[in-house]
């Protein structure tokens, strides 16, 4: 069992709810066999659910009912997996090329029993024409500038991408508001996700499209 602290259990009560169960099994996944497979290091998995699973669940917040929902680059599920079994109103597309990640993400999925996710092998824009979202987030995938040709296509002309960045979220933003201009963004604009429930909340860069 990966150790929690009591706020981290707190703030996982609320926002996975009556799905904690599924969001503790998919940590033990992470911990276990994400980590045998190199998912993810070793040093991580005290920290999963501060620095990995609830900042990235918290983001749960800026996404509308029942909208549709990719994450490109899904590597060990961060954020898709989170989102997906904090929301299960949502239709989650996993995006991810190497075949090792897509196996270990599709037994993770059907031991979880999660039916409002697919799963596609490939690079984002491979799968342009198979995907048409509302939403299309990331996490630690690349610098804003490229991340923004990566995900805006996914929109098709309408939507938003919420990407989970750091410190230097702001800085991202200035050196790439010419090319998410270029791509349609409409408008940028940093802002925080899971503040009164986290220590540190998540930062997230939202574009909105169209």
């Amino acid at each position: 069992m990966v150790e929690s602290t009591p706020a981290e259990q707190d703030a996982a009560r609320k926002i996975f709810g009556d799905r904690l169960e599924l969001a503790e099994r998919y940590v033990e996944h992470l911990a276990t066999s994400g980590m045998e497979r190199g998912l993810l290091g070793p040093r991580e998995v005290p920290r999963l659910w501060s620095r990995h699973v609830l900042n990235c669940a918290v983001v749960a917040e800026l996404i509308p009912a029942g909208a549709t929902v990719a994450a490109v680059g899904s590597g060990a599920g961060l954020p898709g997996l989170c989102l997906a079994i904090a929301r299960p109103d949502i239709s989650m597309t996993l995006i991810e090329p190497l075949e090792r990640r897509v196996i270990w993400l599709n037994e993770v999925v059907e031991d979880l029993g999660l039916d409002n996710v697919r799963i596609l092998r490939g690079r984002a824009e491979q799968v342009v024409d198979d995907v048409d979202v509302d939403v299309a987030t990331a996490r630690a995938v690349s610098a804003l500038g490229g991340l923004a040709g990566l995900t805006i296509p996914l929109l098709h002309g309408k939507g938003q991408v919420l990407a989970i960045k750091g410190r230097s979220a702001e800085e991202e933003v200035q050196k790439a508001a010419k090319a998410i201009r270029k791509l349609g963004g409409r408008e940028t604009a940093v802002v925080t996700a899971g503040s009164d429930l986290l220590e540190e909340p998540t930062t997230v860069v939202r574009i909105t499209v169209g």
